[in-house]
């Protein structure tokens, strides 16, 4: 079985992507660790590459390519990322979503940074992130028509939110 799970910054996707990978056994990739990794090789912050990459769509498609070939070559496997959906060929495709001030909390906390920057550097990043989906893909990072679920994790913690998950996976 192949799930994308996929969300705007703060919307639990590691989190969602870490218990069902668990719960269900099997793996798990993450677009957003890729990303990061590619960041951190470049000696930049995820803020910098993001900008970095707004004129460099090797960037993107690097991180599309590598998250469709393992997706292709796996049996059982859960692809985390903003586009996955649009590039994995899977059973279940999830889209989180979450109020942009619990959103702002979240990553003010996990990145040890005032919720007003956190703002900042949200607002930043997600213009960046969708100026480039649409310039390199043509996709609107808004239009949700491709997911088979939406959740919002504001409402449901995370076990939660699994259990929604494992219910529509007895479904389909």
């Amino acid at each position: 079985m192949i799930i994308t799970l996929g969300g705007l910054a703060g919307t639990g996707t590691t989190t969602t992507a870490e218990l069902l990978s668990e719960k269900l056994d099997i793996p798990y990739i993450s677009a957003g660790y890729v990303f990061r990794q590619m960041a951190s090789e470049r000696g930049m912050s995820v803020l910098e590459f993001s900008e970095f990459a707004e004129g460099n769509d090797d960037i993107d498609k690097e991180i599309d390519k590598r998250q469709a070939e393992l997706a292709k070559s796996a049996d059982d496997l859960i692809v985390e990322g903003r586009l996955s959906a649009y590039f994995v060929e899977a059973d279940l495709k999830l889209w989180l979503v979450t109020p942009f001030d619990v959103r702002s909390q979240r990553i003010a906390e996990r990145e040890s940074k005032s919720v007003d920057v956190a703002r900042e550097e949200i607002v930043i990043r997600e213009d960046s992130e969708a100026l480039r989906y649409m310039d390199i893909h043509n996709i609107d990072i808004k239009n949700m028509d491709i997911y088979d679920l939406i959740i919002n994790t504001g409402t449901f913690d995370p076990e939660k939110v699994s259990e929604i998950i494992l219910t529509t996976l007895k479904v389909i």
